[in-house]
Parts: structure tokens; sequence; C-alpha cells
């Protein structure tokens, strides 16, 4: 069994404890399809479906056992051996005890959550073993569980020690130490750790680093980073190579976690496709919803919109036939029914029914005005309080000028004039506009200007700037729209551009519309691949890798970040398989097709990390000034601008949070610089996890609490309120495609064409044929749908789901503080929206802003900001 130490105890004095733990699950199915048992032997096999019944009902469902089965199954199968923080053995390291069993279920414990159950447990103990401070466990069983916890009851001169698990248990054989360990819930900088508990504090880490090589399997818990090179399926053919994203100054990226599949045979630089490793703990489990939302986004990817691609094509023919998507549904054949009623996930995304129909929940955008969308109003405000609201910036020069470079683009400066600007100023001229400012500008030139020859090959679109003016009543109109083009003698004789003025009557009112939406394709696209994916989930990663590297579980700042990275690798590496990989969902239904994630590396070339705390972004974009008289010390240039608004005082909530909490913990920069742990963490998140942008001299050092309280501000921000921010408006407003297309097709139709022809008989028809057609619409819809809902057990910032996360009472006290603030933010956001002076809260489409109010129900509620990027 299991070697421990002998002769120390008193076997009369036992300590008891609580073990909680739930076997493998099934995603929140209701089904244990797949699962078959041996009931002589007490043991519940993986079937083809690879599902483990979850807790007592589960086994004694599937298995007819009762509840002494469950303990002969597991209780004398998983050992537990306490390790003391207090006295150590004849090897150096913290005495270890003698191995002990699982006893009894507990039948009854409130504190039980979904599928787990709770064992009994009694420790031998003496006061010559001192206070526990970790524990090993021993699984002997061939199937893992779900360990959740360790209660010990008692402890003379300590009371009850916690130790909150939350991590998948193998069979022994599968680990290299034959067991694992598990800490005390207490909290030590390294130089402050007990020395009985520092060489296996040391060890855990060195396991979770691994040694770089191998295959990863999928019991491990082995952190290593790797480039984006399994994208693409060269092996399939040209068309689906795609470059490795990370390891050059042609394509940088940040890192993801390294899986170590052998090479593609076409190109030995590319990864084979295949499952894509996680590391255990980073596995979704526990009963999460979030299992059910993902293994809809696979089975959306893998067979049901593949079948919907032969049924579901062609254009719609009117504005009331896109509505129908939502009003009546698509009526489908009974066949393609087949294929999505034996999922689950599916039946809510599908709404299929006794008709047969295809059917998709009314998006909050039109929920009260069908056309309201369509007004400037609309399409201004969205700029500042839409899905995507942190791209537009003031406008500091006239005419807008261009970064390309001159000698391989040409002049790529805006070709509009002061003329066609001061048309809409009410008097003003462009100069009095900027000086007051009073302009700004949404400016996408840059950004895909470089990649339309490959764009246009497979799609037609153009490169845009937006101009926009700041009214009286505080809310934007659009002046001017410069659609753009490379010149057609090559990219050196700079661009061929075109200037649209806004209209109301008569074929211009049309080529107006579809300006628009020329402007509102290149925000999707960018929305998507840049602001969503690329500045929450991809920058996010190093970061986790780096954390689960380098800060023990037992480091302040381990426990201060790792709810922030909840199921982020899990998603990521998710969204390589299905969502940004060649061919997959991102590329069939958005403009830059299979160039979509190289465009997202070049816009990282620029990525800023300082820049992503959000006073300094705002400060960047010109749409603030610093003023120290003015709350968050700032002062914003739209004073009605709901995501600054709501985000600055979510911002302020976090950086006091953990202000506070860092407080605790590092009283002096000293304390910062001789952190080992510490200083390791962020050496290799920059060196390695950012590698590619490491000798930028805009990195912290983390040589001072200010710059360590900045820099966990700025991880927790982006992985909660900007990622919410970004994320969970996708369906509210692109569900409607007309909203919020994500391809265009045509370009502005020239006089003498059929297509002009078309557009003077219907403006519809010519919008339609411009926007993204009927099936890449189905797609978009599926995916945004999921990708906006909020799971039943999402843990939202100021909650934690363990109240033992930490033994510190302190850091308890201000963690408690914080989580009052964000219920005040709420209340002032719930005012202000309710506030009709502020028209940007609302707007023409009347949908107040609540993307950043702090908590939500489980569902597509338009509201909620969770701890993590965790879908």
């Amino acid at each position: 069994m299991f070697s421990g130490v002998t002769g120390l105890f008193n076997r009369g004095q036992k300590l008891k404890g609580t073990v909680v733990l739930m076997q493998k699950n099934v995603l929140d199915f209701d089904s244990l399809a797949g699962v078959s048992s041996d009931v002589t032997s007490g043991d519940i096999i993986r079937g083809a479906g690879g599902i483990i019944g979850g807790g007592i009902d589960a086994i004694t469902t599937v298995a007819g056992a009762t509840v002494d089965n469950l303990t002969a199954f597991l209780g004398n199968n998983v050992g537990l051996q306490l390790i003391s923080a207090t006295a150590t053995g004849s090897n150096g390291k913290g005495k270890v005890g003698t191995e002990t069993f699982l006893e009894g279920v507990i039948l009854s414990l409130p504190t039980l959550g979904a599928g787990q159950s709770a064992f009994d447990i009694h420790f031998e103990w003496d006061s010559d073993f001192g206070i526990p401070g970790a524990f090993y466990i021993r699984n002997y069983k061939q199937v893992e569980f779900f360990l959740v916890s360790l209660t010990l009851e008692d402890v003379p001169n300590q009371g009850t020690i916690q130790f909150v698990c939350n991590s998948w248990v193998y069979n022994f054989n599968k680990y290299n130490e034959k067991h694992r360990i598990f800490f005390a819930n207490k909290t030590y900088l390294p130089n402050e750790t007990p020395a009985p508990l520092v060489k296996y504090r040391e060890e855990e880490l060195q396991t979770l680093r691994g040694n770089g090589t191998g295959v990863r399997q999928e019991w491990e818990r082995i952190y290593d980073y790797d480039v984006y090179n399994d994208l693409g399926k060269p092996d399939s053919g040209e068309k689906y190579a795609r470059p490795v994203l990370g390891g050059s100054s042609t394509y940088p990226y940040p890192r993801r976690v390294r899986t170590g599949r052998k090479p593609t045979t076409k190109d030995p630089n590319s990864e084979s496709p295949g499952d894509t490793y996680v590391p255990r703990d980073e596995n979704f489990g526990h009963l999460k919803s979030s299992d059910f939302l993902i293994y809809t986004l696979k089975s959306l990817a893998q067979a049901v919109l593949p079948a919907l691609q032969s049924f579901i094509f062609g254009e719609f023919g009117s504005f009331d036939e896109v509505r129908r998507l939502h009003e009546g549904g698509i009526k489908l054949p009974t066949d393609l029914l087949s294929s999505i009623s034996p999922l689950p996930a599916l039946k809510e995304t599908f709404r299929t029914d006794g008709e047969q129909v295809l059917k998709f929940p009314p998006p909050h955008v039109i929920n009260v005005s069908k056309s309201a969308w369509m007004t400037d109003e609309e399409f201004a405000r969205e700029m500042i309080a839409g899905v995507n609201p942190c791209v537009i910036r003031r406008l500091q020069e006239f005419p807008p000028q261009s970064k390309l470079e001159a000698a391989t683009y040409g002049d790529q400066n805006s070709t509009i004039s002061k003329e066609q600007v001061e048309v809409n100023l009410g008097g003003l001229t462009v100069e009095e506009a900027l000086n007051s400012q009073r302009l700004f500008i949404l400016d996408y030139h840059d950004t895909f200007l470089p990649y339309l020859r490959k764009i246009n090959t497979i799609a037609k679109a153009y490169a845009t700037r937006t101009i926009l003016f700041l009214k009286d009543d505080g809310t934007l109109v659009p002046l001017a729209i410069e659609l753009s083009l490379p010149h057609r003698d090559g990219d050196q004789f700079g661009a061929e551009s075109k200037v649209i003025l806004p209209a109301n009557e008569g074929v211009e009112s049309t080529i107006w519309l579809l300006a628009k939406a020329h402007v509102i394709v290149n925000d999707s696209c960018y929305h998507q691949l840049m602001s969503h994916w690329l500045n929450t989930h991809a920058v996010i990663e190093p970061f986790v890798i780096a954390t689960n590297r380098h800060l023990s579980v037992l480091h302040p700042i381990y426990k201060l970040l790792y709810p922030h990275y909840r199921d982020t690798i899990n998603i990521n590496g998710l969204a390589r398989q299905a969502l940004i990989n060649a061919d997959g969902i991102i590329e069939q239904s958005f403009l830059p097709g299979p160039f979509s994630i190289e465009m997202s590396s070049a816009v990282y070339k620029n990525w800023v990390f300082t820049d992503q705390a959000l006073p300094a972004d705002l400060i960047k974009r010109g749409l603030a000034i610093k003023d120290s008289s003015s709350p968050h010390g700032l002062q914003l240039l739209i004073k009605d601008y709901p995501y600054a608004v709501d985000g600055l005082e979510i911002w302020d909530a976090i950086n006091a949070w953990v202000s506070d909490y860092v407080s605790l913990y590092y009283p002096t920069d000293e304390a910062v610089r001789k952190d080992s742990e510490l200083q390791a963490w962020w050496k290799e998140a920059v060196e390695r996890g950012h590698e590619d942008l490491k000798d930028k001299p805009w990195w912290p050092k983390l040589q001072t609490v200010e710059e360590l309280i900045e820099s966990c501000s700025i991880i927790i921000w982006t992985a909660s309120a900007l990622h919410a921010a970004v994320n969970f408006g996708q369906y509210p407003y692109g569900g409607y495609i007309l909203n919020r297309p994500t391809l265009s097709r045509r370009l502005i139709p020239e006089q003498g064409t059929p297509e002009y022809d078309e557009m003077v008989n219907s403006s519809q028809i010519a919008y339609l044929r411009t926007i993204t057609p009927k099936y890449q619409t189905i797609v978009d819809l599926s995916v945004i749908e999921i990708l906006s809902r909020h799971a039943s057990d999402e843990v939202y910032l100021g909650q934690s789901n363990n109240p033992n996360w930490t033994a510190d009472s302190r850091a308890l006290q201000a963690f408690q503080k914080f989580g009052s603030k964000l219920t005040e933010i709420e209340q002032k956001i719930t005012t202000r929206n309710s506030d009709s002076s502020l028209r940007n809260r609302y707007g023409p489409v009347q949908l107040p802003y609540t993307l950043l109010f702090p908590t939500s129900q489980e569902g597509l509620t338009f509201r909620g900001i969770p701890n993590s990027i965790s879908i």
C-alpha cells in the first residue's frame, strides 16, 4: 500500500474529517447513456459514451446499488495521509501520517452540492505530529473522481482546518509520485512558508511545470507554452493551411497551452489536428451547465451546421423574412430534425417543435421597435453602448491620418474634406469642432486595408472610416463615411476612396444605408477577432499558464487571480477546435474568412498590456482627460458614455479590492522584489507567455507594490468586466443580422449596372444582397446565442464558489467590502438607466445598457460580469 511514517501516533487519539467528492459526471444531462455496471465488483465502468455516474443517486439508479455499495466502491479504495506543517521527519520534510481510508457515506450534509457525496474519515494523531498543513491522497480505483474538499474538525490548538481541493484524482499509477498532494487553505509568501512544507510546495510546482516534452495526456495537470500552430490542416489541402501564429515578428501572438501532438506531414511546424489537451483541472466538470453550452457548440460545429448547409441556402427576400427567424422560424425536413433532436443542448438553441421549425429567440435590439436599428442615432450609439464600445476615439487631426508605411502602401490618409463634414456641423467649422473636442472617429482603415486584396477574392469589402459629431444633447451623429479599396495599379499608389454623406431620401439614402452596413461589417469582424478573442481570451491564457507554473496554491496572488481563470483554457481549446480553426465557424461566417486570425496577429503587434486598464484606454483614445477633481480622476469628453461610466466604477472597485488585498501581504516594495515565486511568475508571463512582445518598454517591472496592484487589476478587469462588455451583448445586438451583419458581398453599386438598378427598385434587396446570406446567418446566430448565455452555476464578480477559499479573515473582510461596493454599483446603473436625459443609455431601440451590471440570472440576460472568461 502506501509507505508512511509509522509509530508516530497514540492510536487512542483521532482527528475527525469529512471528505467531499463526486464521481465523473454527465455534463448536466439527466440521461446516463453509455454507463454500464459491474455490481459484483462494485465498479462503475466507463461505457462507450465516456460517462460515469454522478453521486449517490446516479449510482443507485444505474447499478441498483445501495449506500453500502457506494462505501464499498470508494471507501477502501481512497487513501489519505496527513502531512504536518510543524513537525519535520527524517527526510527534512513535514511528517507524513499513516494511510487512512474513507469510511461510511454521510447521508445528510446541508453543504453538499449537486452530485457530491460526503464520507467520514478518522486520522490517527498525537501531539508530536503537530498541525496538519497538507495531505496526500491515493486513488486505487481505475475510475477518476472529483475531490472537492477535506475538512478536519477539532484539531488541537487549531480548531477547524479546511482543504479546498476542487481537482480530479486519477488512479495512483497515472502519477510519477504515485499520489496527489493538497494544502490547507492557509496563505503564505514563499519565505514565510512553514519549513516542513517548503519542499512539498516546490515539488508540486515542479509537477505542474512538467519537463516540456511528450504528448500531454488526459489526466495530466501540466502547464506549458506553445505557439498557435494547430489552427490549420495542411495535410487536408493547401486551402486549409494556416500560418503559425507566435514565434516570429511576422506573426506575433500570445502563447497557448502546449499539447505536443505530432507535426503534420506537409508542414513540420504545424501540429496535427486532434483532441486538444487541457490541464485536467481546467476542464469543465462539477456539473456545470457551461459543459452543456460547450457541448452544444461542438455539436453545432461538427454535426448540425454541416447538415443544415445542404438545406438552408440562398438569399433572404425581405426584412420580414429575416424577422421570421425569430417570429415564425424556418420549416425543417424530418431527416434534419433527427440529427438535432437527440442532442439535449440543441433543443434550447434550435427550437424545434411539432411543426418542425428552426426558430431563434427575439434579439433585444428589436424587442421594442423593428426599425429603430436603421437610424443614424442608433448606428452611432452602439459605438459607445453596443457590443464593441472600446474602439471609437476622439478625432485630433483633420483629415484623419494613416499609420501604414508609405513606402509599401503609398498615401493612405483620408480623403474626407472639410466641406463634406461641415454640411452637418450646425454652423461650426471643422477647426471649431476639433478644438471643442466634439469630433470622433471609428477608424478601421489601417486594420483592413492591407488585407483587402486577399479578402476581396472571396468577398467584397472596404476599409472604413466614420466621422461623428457630439451634439448638444450628448448623442453622436455620423457626418461622413469613407470607403477605401487598394489602388487598382498596386498598393504603393495609395487607396481609392469614396466618401458617402448622410441622406434620408431616394437612392442616396440606400447608398448611405449600405455604407453604414460596410462600417458595421468592419466593426463586427474587429469586435469578434480583436476586441473579443484577442484582447480577452488569447491575451489572458499566458497569465493562466504562468500562474499555475510559478505561484503555489498557498500564494496570496494565486488565491487572488485563480477565480478569474476559471474555464478559460478550456473554452480557448474549444475555440481552436471549432471556432477559429481553418474552415471553422468564424471563417465561415465572418468577412476575413481564412485570414481572420492572421489579422488578429497584426493587431497584436500594437497591443499594450498597461493600456488595458480602462482609465489608460480612455485617455489613449482621447475620450478622457486626467482631472483630479473629477470622479475616478478622469473627465469624460462624452459624458453619457455608458461603457465608460459604468466601467470606471467597476474598474475602481476592482482596483480598490486588489489594493486592499495586496497590502495585506506586501507592506513594502522590498517584499514584492524578494518574493521568488512572484518574480518568476511575472518574468515567465512576459518572456514566454507574451514572448513576441517581451522587449516592449511598457511592461511593468513588478518591483513595487503599485506595479503589482496595477498588473493584477488589469488581469482581473480583462478577464471579467472587459470580457463581459464585449461578449454578452453579441446576441442581443447581433442576433438581428440586419443590425450587425458579419459579411459583405457587394461593393456600392455603380450607376449603369444591374445592381444599381436593383438598388433603385428595392433598398431591402440591395441591402440583403450586400450583407450576410441565409446559411451564414444561421451559423452566426446559432453560435452567438450560445456565447451570450450565462451558465446556471456561473460565479460573478464579487462572488466566490467557495466560502473557504482562504483562512485569512482579513482577506475575507476585504472581499466582502468588494462585494458590497459592486451591489452599490448595480443600484447606480439601475438609476442611470431610468434617467431619460441620458439618451445613450437606451437609444432609439429602447435597450438600456446593462452589460456591466455585475450579477445576472441564468440564460440570455444582456447583463452580468462573470469572474472569468468561461464562455
